[in-house]
């Protein structure tokens, strides 16, 4: 029996929701833990769980890429006509970050240095990786074979994610662009104005590789033949995603490198497949989990913080790591870390089901005053998936838009208001 649409995207909002919950708890423990309670092995491994937001925010939006353009392609649009629309949906997200990089520095006014306005952080890369990810589909639908297509672009898709992979050491050790000026080489290898690239900024080099993976994973899944058998298909990627774990921890234990410089934490594609091992492995587990177990099962948290996804995001960085922050930072242990965690995910959740409400009464006020035009149907849920997968998107930026001038008008005021 297959699937509705409802469940074939709940599992993505499940994963997004995931991944923030998962950002909160970094966060939380890495700004408010004192220097105590970060020599335990409970804040090792919060730092570990680290590792997996970004990759997931990447991954479903390379999915969520796939969905997208299908129904774009469907709809009977030129690939160049495909291709204008994703990249341009690629520079909002860039221009997004660019805003949000404006936003926290005008928060931090007269400590922040201007550097930190030029930063690579996770919302740059996503809307990079669109772009990218919008060229490259382009390039295969003028190439490539039209009856096979989705294949050709699944194929290429991996390929270029193991492509980045593989060069990025090189990029971050002998072959580094220093002849570029740092604000653009940064994206290349995250080297910002410090000299070396920096593991805790969000560069092409590897990140886009995730993106590229998820583009792959998309493809696949809109194939004729997944989609006959979509829960085996998803059990195979669960399967492949731990062989993939097992397949790169044996070659990391190989005594032969491949590189002159080698960094499994940053930028070893035996770590690359490890983690998009575990992004296969929890796809599956989501997939199984939002069909068959408790996911949907009345109100799920995780849904509905992965509805509004970039919302939270943005706005919790201010309550954890700004001035705002709700705990004092590094001054704490573990206890009250935790309190102050429960608080910001009640609190980004209580936001993002306001959120939603407000957005739905925008919805029903348009419908009772206007007649039903397809324009209108956009932000709504609809019973095709990918369509739904698009307004999706689409939710996200004007959400993101709206909360980030807001804010920053907010901000201005507060900071002129205390001026002399």
């Amino acid at each position: 029996m297959p699937t509705s649409p409802a469940h074939r995207l709940a599992y993505i909002d499940w994963m997004r929701g995931l991944a923030c919950v998962l950002m909160f708890q970094t966060h939380c423990y890495d700004s408010w833990l004192n220097a105590e309670a970060r020599k335990t092995t409970f804040f090792m491994w919060s730092q570990l769980g680290g590792t997996l937001p970004a990759p997931l925010f990447l991954f479903l939006a390379g999915i969520s890429f796939a969905l997208v353009t299908e129904k774009l392609r469907q709809k009977g649009l030129a690939p160049n006509r495909i291709a204008q629309k994703t990249i341009r949906r690629g520079a909002e997200i860039l221009g997004l970050g660019l805003l949000f990089r404006l936003q926290e520095y005008v928060i931090a006014w007269g400590w922040a240095p201007w550097s930190d306005l030029l930063r690579v952080d996770i919302l740059n890369t996503i809307g990079v990786s669109m772009m990218l990810m919008g060229g490259v589909c382009w390039i295969v639908r003028m190439l490539g074979p039209a009856a096979r297509i989705r294949q050709v672009l699944g194929v290429t898709a991996g390929g270029v994610a193991m492509l980045i992979s593989l060069l990025t050491p090189l990029l971050w050790t002998t072959w580094r662009p220093r002849w570029l000026p740092w604000p653009i080489e940064s994206y290349i290898d995250g080297v910002h104005n410090l000299g070396q690239p920096q593991a805790w900024l969000f560069p092409i080099f590897p990140w886009t590789a995730f993106a590229f993976a998820g583009l792959a994973i998309g493809f696949l899944l809109l194939s004729d033949w997944a989609g006959r058998r979509e829960a085996a298909v998803f059990a195979m990627a669960g399967a492949g995603g731990v062989g993939l774990i097992y397949l790169a921890r044996w070659m990391d234990a190989r005594p032969e490198r491949l590189y002159a410089i080698y960094d499994f934490w940053h930028t070893s594609p035996n770590f690359f497949l490890i983690r998009v091992g575990l992004l296969l492995a929890i796809l599956a587990a989501t997939y199984a989990w939002c069909r068959w177990g408790a996911g949907q099962w009345g109100f799920s948290p995780l849904i509905q913080l992965g509805q509004t996804s970039l919302l939270v995001y943005w706005v919790h960085i201010e309550f954890v790591y700004g001035r705002l922050s709700i705990v004092p930072k590094h001054a704490v242990g573990i206890r009250t870390a935790s309190l102050g965690l429960l608080t910001i995910f009640l609190a980004m959740l209580l936001l993002s089901i306001l959120r939603t409400k407000w957005k739905e009464r925008r919805l029903d006020g348009g419908r009772a005053s206007s007649p039903v035009s397809p324009e209108s149907l956009a932000g709504q849920r609809c019973s095709n998936t990918s369509v739904d997968a698009r307004a999706y998107i689409n939710n996200i930026c004007r959400t993101a838009f709206s909360a980030s001038f807001k804010a920053i008008a907010q901000r201005w005021r507060a900071c002129a208001s205390s001026s002399p």
